[in-house]
């Protein structure tokens, strides 16, 4: 009976082309120049199958679904989803007056609905850099929820005084036995002091479910009482903070700009650091020597620039910006392993041009290269958190064979026009994540 059923379903087409199965479950897109995500040669004239999640045939040859959904690309590129290795799924789309006067449960909403609209900009997978996305995550996972798949490193833990210490001015001194700061105690960022505490934290980090472990090890911007040439916690922290995320098999990485804080941090095994505007060249070859990322965004003090109501924080931010381009340069002729992010903080407006940080890339940036860097190469650094990465079926960040069906179909192609992403909603006609369609412009 199977058997019978199998030729009922199936179609009579020429003899090269190739027959999938199961049709109630795939997709076949034609007629599409495909970008896989790490070689500069498009595949041309391609036609891709998709089976279920994943993607199952890449062919040049006519290829056939029976029964299943059928695209014509009508000549345009397929790309891999895009990947932003630093991003906040609850603070990007927080306004700052909500963590001064709102709660966890407007944190939540306001994160639940920005998720939809991060994946409506083609970015079907995001690391999530500090905050409380879990159960956003878990409702996404389960098809309750639209958003990216998120790699969560939970709340970032900070040392007081350090980068992610918000807490008002009269806070300290604290007393033994007082209870938690409020966002401390919803998980929206925590504070340790001294090792036991660092592997305490750590560990209730990990047991909440995250990806890897954020720490802020060096000053701030948005912060006030550290001034960004700071080296925060001592190597033993750090050691500790390594050591615990060893014993779960996954990594920490550290918001850093300096070189101080940067040079002890790689010695005490940090694998990722965060932002590193004002490296120097001994920091970048150190990193590379020891195989860390540099995870790194073009924040520049332009159109987009972040805007702080305490001078401090604009006079850092200055500070910061002015050393975005001396970083990329030396990053890349040195070999060091770059990621893409954006690092959007507080302000919905300013989420909205996540895509357009990757036209910013230009400067120092082929089109090749920055598609890539935000596709397989970012997929590359979320694999350091080993078994602790959510998303093991298939490769992320690629249009190969058995590679997880994350796909956007482009109006022109971005390997020539890298300008061509800064509009989504226009040139994106095609969203796909997990084998899933959440945008199909063609059937409009």
């Amino acid at each position: 009976m199977q058997i019978q059923n199998l030729v009922a379903i199936l179609v009579t087409v020429s003899a090269n082309a190739v027959f999938a199965q199961e049709a109630s479950n795939q997709t076949l897109i034609t007629n599409v120049n495909v970008f896989d995500g790490v070689n500069e040669a498009l595949i041309e004239n391609a036609n891709v199958v998709i089976n279920g999640n994943l993607i199952e045939t890449i062919s040049t040859e006519p290829l056939a679904v029976a029964g299943g959904k059928v695209i014509d690309g009508g000549g345009r590129t397929l790309i891999p989803g895009l990947i932003d290795a630093h991003w906040h799924t609850t603070y990007a789309y927080t306004p700052q007056s909500t963590v001064v006067s709102g709660d966890i449960s407007e944190v939540a909403i306001r994160g639940a609905l920005g998720a939809e609209k991060t994946l409506m900009r083609g970015f079907t997978t995001i690391r999530d850099t500090g905050g409380n996305p879990f159960s956003i995550k878990k409702m996404i996972d389960a098809g309750e929820l639209v958003g990216p798949r998120i790699l969560p490193s939970g709340p970032p833990i900070t040392q007081t005084g350090g980068h992610l210490d918000y807490r008002p001015y009269q806070a300290v001194p604290m007393n033994q036995g007082d209870s938690q700061w409020y966002w401390y105690a919803n998980g929206l960022m925590l504070q340790a002091d001294g090792v036991p505490d660092v592997i305490l934290r750590t560990r209730e980090v990990m047991r909440m479910g995250a990806s890897q472990i954020k720490i802020a090890a060096g000053g701030g911007v948005s912060s006030l009482y550290d001034p960004i040439d700071v080296r925060q916690y001592t190597r033993a922290e750090l050691e500790a903070f390594v050591e615990v995320a060893d014993t779960y098999n996954t990594y920490v990485l550290a918001h850093i700009f300096t070189d101080d804080a940067a040079q002890v941090a790689i010695e005490a095994g940090v694998k990722s650091l965060e932002h590193g505007m004002l490296f120097s060249e001994e920091t970048l070859r150190m990193m590379k020597e020891n195989d860390v990322w540099l995870s790194t965004q073009p924040i520049l003090n332009d159109e987009t620039a972040l805007a702080f109501d305490d001078p401090v924080s604009t006079a850092k931010f200055l500070q910061v910006t002015d050393g975005t381009e001396k970083v990329y340069q030396l990053a890349k002729e040195i070999g060091v392993k770059i990621a893409f992010g954006t690092d959007m903080l507080f302000d919905p407006k300013t989420a909205e041009s996540q895509t357009q940080f990757l036209t910013k890339l230009k400067p120092w940036f082929t089109p090749y290269e920055i598609l890539k860097m935000a596709t397989s190469d970012n997929a590359e650094l979320l694999e350091l958190a080993g078994p602790r990465h959510p998303y093991q079926e298939g490769p992320l960040g690629e249009i190969t064979e058995g590679a997880y069906a994350d796909l956007i179909l482009v109006n022109g192609n971005p390997l020539v026009d890298i300008d061509i992403v800064a509009d989504p909603h226009t040139n994106f006609v095609l969203i796909m994540k997990d084998g899933v369609i959440y945008k199909n412009a063609l059937e409009n």
